[in-house]
């Protein structure tokens, strides 16, 4: 088959790989244009960009696929099908109709549940026991569309965002090859999805990502195992914003929430609404992330056992 990529991250460039390596006729990769990026804020290539021209690959970076100009390229390609895997732009209907097979779709959670930009983040803050990759033929909403494939993934009790990102990582390639081989059968048994069972991954926030101690430790815990590695939890100190990397949560001692209940070498324990969250890995501003002792070694004034941390300044939504 005719195949054009379309991706733009690490992880489309994962599966563009697969298809490379799997013998695949890629006859066009769509990427999102060169980003300014790092100290000299220099336009830098995409994952997906840097793979495709180091195999030759006809490259295509459009600002947009609804300008009649960038369809008729597209057109041009005479595609059979056109796998989509964090692209980043919207494919209009006109697009979605085009390759002979339409547009698949790579999506990182157990459709209907975690349609949307974050579904790997969101599953693990929700403490979902389960994700998995979907395979999806894509139709005009979002997320919508029939489903062609899945494969589960538990995930662990200290299951982060980078570590779930990598088992997605493993999961999607094969899964799909092994739709692509089948196409036109799993078309035809294509699952739509109930929309009554639909849950939605919004595209973080920075803002969302600061630590609320009117939450509960379990909840917390979770946030921050899903904002790692990015944006990374925080919370907002006199000395500066100090980023969390890592906690668990402990018994509580019925006092305020934000209250620091200790401070030493084995953690900054601090109450919330229900138990107590100990952080373990911490990250000053300016510096790399640190166990809590090496934090507290010259900065221990900054977190005093009694002393009762604000909370966050409610936002209208």
């Amino acid at each position: 088959m005719r195949i054009i990529f379309a991706g733009t991250p690490p992880f489309a460039a994962q599966h563009l790989e697969a298809l490379l390596g799997a013998g695949h006729d890629i006859v066009a990769v769509y990427t999102q244009p060169d980003r300014a990026a790092g100290r000299g804020k220099k336009p830098q290539a995409s994952a997906v960009k840097q793979l495709a021209l180091t195999h030759n690959l006809p490259v295509e970076q459009p600002q947009s696929l609804k300008d009649a100009s960038a369809q008729r390229q597209l057109a041009s390609y005479n595609a059979d099908v056109m796998i989509v895997v964090a692209y980043g732009l919207i494919l209009p209907q006109a697009v979605l109709d085009m390759p002979t097979h339409g547009c698949i779709n790579v999506h990182g959670s157990l459709l209907p549940r975690w349609r949307g930009a974050a579904p790997i983040q969101r599953a693990i803050w929700n403490g979902d026991q389960q994700s998995g990759i979907a395979i999806m033929q894509m139709a005009a909403g979002l997320d919508t569309g029939p489903v062609l494939l899945q494969k589960e993934i538990e995930l662990a009790a200290n299951e982060t965002s980078a570590s779930l990102y990598e088992k997605m990582a493993n999961f999607g390639p094969p899964a799909l090859l092994e739709t692509l081989a089948n196409l036109p059968a799993l078309q035809q048994q294509q699952q739509p999805q109930d929309d009554s069972q639909a849950t939605y991954a919004h595209k973080l926030d920075k803002a969302e990502a600061e630590l609320n101690w009117s939450q509960p430790a379990a909840v917390l815990e979770r946030h921050i195992r899903a904002f790692n590695p990015w944006p990374v939890s925080w919370l907002a100190l006199p000395e500066g914003v100090v980023k969390v990397w890592q906690a668990e949560v402990q018994a509580d001692a019925n006092k305020a929430p934000g209250t620091i209940l200790q401070a030493d070498k084995s953690g900054i324990v601090i109450q919330t609404s229900d138990g107590a969250l100990r952080i373990t890995e911490l990250q000053p501003p300016g510096k790399k992330a640190m166990p809590a002792a090496a934090f507290l070694n010259g900065r221990a004034s900054w977190f005093t056992p009694g002393q009762v941390l604000a909370l966050p300044t409610p936002t209208d939504s």
